[in-house]
């Protein structure tokens, strides 16, 4: 009794811990995983970084316009920016301009550079696949591993009820005086074992499933679930396969070598750009500019009054010789804004051609750079292609050799179950003792985790291969 409300009282834990959990399927798992990951949210900003980088180069065919303006006060000596002459006074001046200009030539660096920041942007796009198919991989290991211990879970709580079976039919031969005590306490010990084995399992089961909440970034209250697939286990599709027709398929679709090829691509597009530095460059430019300053001012006529002036010069009888003048009255005004802005507007368009003949090696030098640019971008795609064709190859031969143990662990525990059975029988008849029964129920209990791990790593590796031929990852 106390053994039996030990277990009730496990499983309704269990089930109350398993009541408001939120129940996930595989593709919800990768979904919110790809939705929450840091890295992916950080090759999605490299990849939005490439894609701004693309439309300032495509901005570099364009012509730049500028619009400048100024406003202030300058005090003692110095020149009025409207006549150029000394002054000294204090003086308020302000002006505007704006300037234009466009490349005409230059060694097709502009093309180029919109070439290649296409080819980065294409790259970082297939960057980012990589990122979600990495994390993809994980969720589904972590989801298998989830579905393992579930079954490692009822494993463990199919043989203690198989020992709590033999429990009570023991007691009830040892009260009939068929069997010895010893049979009784023996069997409660083995109880007691099993309860252990289901508790540690149920643990192994919570760790399984803290994994891929871990793995999803979820919230920390949020408990998760997961629904259990029927999963198809098809050996043959391995065996009709070869190591380098997965090769040659997963050179087509995997992003890791798209995008190594793009940086070569993007590497050779460089070093066309360094080379460019080489060739003359023509530039068109043309700007306008106006001023204004108080300094500049314009004498406003009030008035005249005749007025006569005496000179040195006398007439021949002696007379003063008068110079008639006039007195002008008036003052001085400062020539308005529009005015000094119509006056003062001047334009400008300039054609320049550099050609260019020495800069301190700085062009070679760019040159050389890209060129090492490109061996190594040559190198790491060529190293991208070799730890594709590794990892599929070992991929390869170990779901072989999973489906191989799967296999012999499924004649494994065929075989184990008939022998439990028959040494079950015998104990039961008194014509085994319980060294036989536990050694047969322990082998057995072990077969059967073989048989599920076996079973479980074999579709994970299958699922691999089967990834790296383009399909999803879907049970």
């Amino acid at each position: 009794m106390k053994t039996g409300l030990i277990t009730t009282l496990i499983l309704l834990c269990f089930t109350a811990i398993g009541q408001g959990k939120r129940v996930l399927s595989l593709e919800e798992c990768i979904e919110i995983a790809v939705d929450n990951n840091l890295s992916i949210k950080r090759s999605e900003l490299n990849l939005q970084g490439a894609q701004v980088s693309l439309l300032q180069a495509q901005a570099q065919r364009y012509p730049t316009i500028n619009f400048s303006g100024n406003f202030g006060y300058n005090w003692g000596r110095g020149i009025d920016p409207t006549t150029n002459q000394f002054i000294d006074q204090r003086i308020n001046f302000n002006g505007v301009g704006g300037t234009a200009a466009m490349p005409i030539i230059n060694g097709l660096q502009t093309h180029n550079s919109i070439k290649q920041s296409k080819l980065d942007a294409e790259a970082s796009k297939y960057d980012l696949q990589k990122a979600v198919n990495d994390i993809s991989l994980s969720v589904s290991l972590n989801y298998l591993n989830v579905i393992f211990n579930r079954e490692l879970l009822e494993n463990a709580r199919f043989q203690l009820e198989s020992s709590q079976q033999q429990l009570d039919q023991t007691k009830i031969l040892v009260e009939s005086g068929a069997l010895p005590i010893a049979n009784e306490l023996q069997l409660v010990s083995q109880v007691a074992t099993n309860e252990v084995t289901l508790i540690n399992s149920q643990n192994n089961l919570d760790l399984a499933l803290l994994d891929l909440k871990q793995s999803l970034l979820l919230p920390p209250g949020q408990e998760i679930d997961i629904v259990i697939p029927e999963i198809d286990i098809d050996q043959a599709e391995i065996e009709n396969s070869t190591i380098v027709e997965v090769y040659e398929v997963a050179l087509a679709n995997q992003p890791e070598i798209q995008s190594a090829d793009l940086r070569v691509k993007s590497a050779d597009v460089g070093m066309d750009i360094s080379k460019g530095g080489i060739y003359p460059t023509l530039n068109l430019s043309g700007g306008f500019s106006t001023n204004y300053s108080d300094a500049l001012k314009n004498f406003n006529q009030t008035g005249a009054a005749p007025v006569q002036e005496p000179t040195q010069l006398q007439t021949a009888s002696g007379e003063a010789v008068l110079l008639n003048s006039f007195d002008v009255q008036g003052d001085f005004e400062t020539v308005d804004l529009s005015t000094q802005y119509d006056n003062n507007f001047s334009r400008r368009l300039t054609l320049s051609l550099n050609v260019p003949i020495f800069n301190g090696f700085r062009t070679r030098s760019d040159i050389q750079r890209s060129k090492i640019s490109l061996q190594q971008a040559e190198i790491a795609a060529t190293e991208q292609r070799n730890v594709l064709y590794q990892t599929i190859e070992s991929s390869y031969r170990n779901a072989v050799a999973a489906a191989k143990t799967f296999s012999a662990s499924q004649k494994q525990v065929a075989s184990l179950e008939e022998t439990f059975r028959a040494v079950e029988n015998q104990y039961n008849n008194g014509a085994a003792n319980f060294t036989d029964y536990q050694v047969a129920s322990n082998n057995l209990f072990q077969a059967r985790t073989d048989l599920s791990r076996a079973k479980y790593d074999f579709v994970f590796k299958q699922k691999v291969l089967e990834f790296y031929q383009g399909k999803p990852l879907t049970f």
